[in-house]
C-alpha cells in the first residue's frame, strides 16, 4: 500500500513509519524537521518537508497516487494546543487535499477522553479520571475535537483511533478494541500498539466511519 503519514516525527508517527516499512508499504513521511525522523533511510521511504500543514496546495502533490493517509498529529502540550492548535487546522486542510487528490482512506489518532462516557467505563473513570483529564488538558482535547469534527464531515472513509495514556513500550499486538466507545478498564497502551491499530484499520472496512477505542 502507498501511504502518506502526517506527524511522522512524533512517538506514534515514527512507529507508524517503521511498522509500515517493515510490512512492505511505500511511505511518504511528512515532517517539519527531517532530523527528528529517526528511521533509517529506506528505498520505500520518501521524506517530505512541509512547514505549514494548512497549505492545501502543498499537500496535494504528497497525496496524489496514495492509497491511504495516516495522521499521528497532535499537540505536545496544553500550552501548545492553546496557542497554536495542531490537529484541527491540519486535518481540515488534509481531508480537503485528499478529496482533490482522489484519496479516500484515512486513519487518525485522537484520545480516549473524547469518547462519550458509558457505564462500562466504571464509576472511578467517569466521575474522577476522565473529568480531571478533560479539565487539565482541555485545550489538547478541544483541538482533537475540532479534528474529529472535520474528519467526520469529510467524504473520506475514516477511522479515528482513541487510545488512553501512551507508554514507550514494545509492540505486542495484544490490545483490546471497542467500537465507538472506550475499552472498559483500559488505562494504558504502547505507542507501538497505537501505530499497529492505525495501520490495521486501513485494511479493515468494518472500522470505516467509526471511532475505535483501544487499550491493553
Amino acid at each position: 500500500m502507498k501511504l502518506t503519514v502526517f506527524g511522522a516525527t512524533g512517538g506514534v508517527g515514527r512507529e507508524v513509519v517503521r511498522q509500515a516499512l517493515e510490512a512492505g508499504h511505500e511511505v511518504t513521511a511528512v515532517v517539519r524537521d527531517p532530523a527528528r525522523l529517526d528511521v533509517l533511510a529506506h528505498g520505500r521511504l520518501r521524506v517530505a518537508v512541509v512547514r505549514d500543514l494548512t497549505d492545501e496546495d502543498a499537500l496535494v502533490p504528497l497525496l496524489a497516487g496514495r492509497e491511504a493517509v495516516v495522521s499521528a498529529l497532535g499537540a505536545t502540550s496544553n500550552k501548545q494546543a492553546r496557542l497554536t492548535p495542531v490537529a484541527g487546522p491540519a486535518l481540515r486542510s488534509i481531508v480537503s487535499a485528499m478529496d482533490r487528490a482522489g484519496v479516500s482512506r484515512l486513519a487518525a489518532v485522537s484520545a480516549a477522553p473524547l469518547a462519550p462516557p458509558t457505564p462500562a467505563d466504571g464509576v472511578f473513570a467517569r466521575v474522577l479520571v476522565l473529568p480531571l483529564l478533560r479539565r487539565v488538558l482541555r485545550d489538547v482535547y478541544a483541538d482533537l475535537a475540532v479534528m474529529e469534527t472535520a474528519i467526520a464531515a469529510s467524504d473520506t472513509r475514516w477511522t479515528v483511533i482513541r487510545p488512553p495514556r501512551l507508554l514507550n513500550r514494545p509492540w505486542t499486538g495484544a490490545y483490546r478494541r471497542a467500537v465507538d466507545a472506550n475499552v472498559p478498564g483500559g488505562r494504558v497502551i504502547s505507542r507501538a500498539d497505537v501505530a499497529d491499530a492505525l495501520l490495521t484499520t486501513l485494511s479493515d472496512p468494518s472500522t470505516s466511519g467509526h471511532a475505535i477505542g483501544i487499550a491493553t
